[in-house]
């Protein structure tokens, strides 16, 4: 008689891909932290599936610990707490400010920022000169993407004197970066309330906030129709949306290569002749549709906008649109 055999990794397994996963984050953590320190950023990644088998990654966050693992059957349940362990042990991080989620790598579908909890423990990371208020537990994504690191330096860089207009704007890092650069302006779109909130602190964090700054809780299409209705312009954007969502309740769903065509032809009609458009996905698999966009120049700015302790280099892709 044959006998099953267990799906999860044994413990010997397990304890070897800790070591080796928490030696390869303490290089790391000693490459990175002195550079870091010198341009004032406290917020990076550590490890980012690195080791072919270790499927996780880790960030940086003024001395906490995010550690997430891109979802497989084999690893069992007990294998993200020990990866977790043996990183924090490596690097002298208390059991508190280590902090794990788990990641799916198909989230068609899903929610994009599922809630996981309510402790509402938020404290400051800095990114340069900015600084911004991130909670590591309530949700999956922290309130901070700092593989755009690179592109809010652009942004700030561009936005003297623009009205800026932030799409997708989550917590609103690309509203400070171009505030703190001297926007005349800037609106601010998300469909949640609970992130305009956050935004608005962020911007109060940074002593920014003020009758300039508009925060809109909306739907990015029912915002662009009003804004096109009331003859609103803007001259700097940066759209940033999900790879996909779904809210039955609107009965509104997004499929961003089904869908970035049209929503990018909307947010032209709001924008003045010779006005610049960021646009950013993290799709993976994302294909971009951009012949039948009438502007003067689309250029890809991916490399240049991926931080350094970003390993994956397909993290993200940016365009700078010029209308």
């Amino acid at each position: 008689m044959s006998v099953a055999r267990n799906k999860f990794m044994t413990a010997e397994r397990i304890d070897y891909q800790g070591e080796v996963f928490a030696n390869r984050v303490r290089r790391q953590y000693n490459h990175l932290r002195k550079r870091f320190a010198r341009q004032n950023i406290d917020c990076f990644r550590l490890y980012d599936w690195d080791i072919p088998e270790v499927r996780a990654v880790v960030d940086w966050y003024a001395g906490h610990l995010v550690v997430g693992e891109y979802v497989r059957t084999q690893t069992g349940p007990q294998w993200l707490g020990q990866m977790a362990q043996a990183v924090a042990a490596a690097l002298g991080v208390a059991a508190e400010n280590t902090h794990v989620k788990k990641r799916q790598t198909n989230t068609k579908g899903s929610v994009r920022y599922r809630r996981m909890g309510s402790q509402k423990k938020r404290f400051i990371v800095r990114e340069r000169d900015l600084k911004f208020w991130v909670n590591l537990d309530d949700f999956l994504d922290t309130g901070l993407f700092s593989d755009h690191r690179e592109t809010r330096v652009l942004v700030r860089d561009m936005a003297k004197g623009e009205n800026f207009l932030n799409l997708f704007a989550y917590t609103g890092a690309f509203t400070c970066a171009a505030a703190l650069g001297g926007a005349k302006s800037t609106v601010t779109v998300d469909r949640s309330q609970t992130y305009m909130n956050w935004a608005q602190d962020n911007l109060k964090l940074n002593k920014l906030w003020g009758k300039a700054h508009a925060l809109v809780q909306s739907d990015t299409d029912k915002f662009l129709i009003k804004a096109f209705k009331d003859k609103q312009k803007f001259s700097l954007a940066v759209i940033d949306p999900p790879s996909f969502f779904r809210n039955r309740a609107n009965q509104v769903a997004f499929d961003i290569n089904r869908d970035h065509p049209q929503l990018l032809k909307d947010v032209l009609k709001i924008m003045v002749k010779g006005a610049k458009i960021f646009f950013s996905t993290n799709h993976q698999r994302f294909e971009p549709q951009f012949n039948d966009l009438a502007v003067k120049d689309i250029k890809e700015l991916t490399p240049q906008t991926i931080p350094i302790d970003y390993r994956n280099r397909k993290i993200h892709r940016c365009w700078m649109i010029s209308v």
